[in-house]
């Protein structure tokens, strides 16, 4: 009897495994890095969960923070998460060195960056009076990073005529600058605006909307952007369809309400005690979000044209098409 027991128990339970394989749940179950959720240019990720719109898809989904982009690449590439609301760019720079990642939802196209320069600088005027000075950025090798070099080099300054310096975001920001260890930096909103508040700072290059981006770019520059291993992304298509169509709707709810509305989905932490400024960040900055989650027309060659000013990239070559993908925003609910 006990051996009929037992061959009924191994019955059942391979009847329980084909029903029910043991992936199904995790196949819902997602862990998303931010590459700093506070900040006003990744907005559509602290939205999101925040109007339930994961939940609506049946999506589990843990968001982590990270202060840089950079670190967040690294944790995809460790596999410790299976997407990263960050920069555009790495999909870009990735890819000669054989990591292949792809923006699936195009969150941005204009950078939402301004390089701010301490007002104890008055000597400053331009990028090309950086000569000697100390520069922060988010990370070394960071989108910041990348920004900051491009500009320094368009300006005719090289590489080797300045220090970047890695500082992070939001107060770690502002007290390097407050110390004197940066002169200069590039960071976002709120953090320029409570520079600017407390005449802490003043802006040198403004890439907050798309003409300033042009002018200072070049071109389109799509920069904040959902992406994932292109491996991941194409054996869980069902999954990250519901991910983008999450997204989608953001994107879509940013342009057709307030900024006032938005912040009142956010959490308090991200006014930094000055709602008011807040708000006003974000409606002069709404515009850099796409309404439908569309990688931007030449905004690719753009960001490759800034990447290939690094050494590392020069004569480079990158299949664009495979950086990123528009299959799932165009099959948005």
């Amino acid at each position: 009897m006990s051996n009929r027991r037992a061959v009924l128990a191994a019955v059942l339970a391979l009847a329980a495994t084909v029903a029910a394989p043991s992936g199904a749940q995790a196949a819902d179950t997602f862990k998303i890095m931010v590459g700093g959720i506070e900040k006003q240019i990744y907005l559509p990720a602290a939205l999101t969960e925040a109007l339930g719109y994961f939940k609506d898809e049946g999506l589990d989904v843990q968001i982590l923070n990270e202060g840089a982009g950079v670190n967040a690449e690294k944790e995809l590439l460790a596999g410790a998460v299976q997407g990263v609301v960050g920069f555009y760019d790495h999909c870009v720079d990735l890819q000669p060195k054989g990591k292949f990642v792809e923006s699936v939802v195009q969150f941005s196209q204009a950078p939402g960056e301004v390089e701010m320069v301490s007002t104890k600088h008055p000597e400053i005027k331009s990028m090309a009076d950086i000569k000697g000075r100390t520069l922060g950025v988010t990370g070394l090798g960071s989108s910041t990073n990348f920004l900051t070099q491009y500009l320094a080099t368009r300006a005719g300054v090289p590489v080797g005529d300045y220090t970047v310096l890695g500082v992070g975001a939001g107060t770690t920001f502002i007290a390097a600058m407050q110390q004197d260890r940066i002169q200069l930096g590039m960071t976002t909103e709120p953090t320029i605006s409570r520079l600017l508040a407390t005449g802490q700072a003043r802006v040198l290059v403004d890439m907050r909307d798309l003409a300033k981006t042009k002018a200072a770019l070049g071109g389109t520059y799509p920069a904040a952007s959902f992406y994932m291993e292109t491996s991941y992304v194409d054996s869980h298509k069902e999954q990250v369809q519901k991910l983008a169509n999450a997204f989608v709707k953001t994107l879509k709810y940013i342009h057709s309400h307030s900024a006032a509305e938005i912040t009142e989905k956010m959490p308090k932490s991200f006014y930094a005690a000055d709602k008011a400024a807040y708000i006003k960040a974000l409606a002069d900055g709404k515009g850099m979000f796409t309404a439908d989650g569309v990688m931007p027309e030449g905004g690719p060659e753009t960001v490759l044209s800034v990447l290939q000013s690094k050494e590392s990239m020069k004569g480079k070559k990158v299949d664009l098409s495979k950086t990123y993908t528009t299959e799932f925003v165009k099959n948005a609910k």
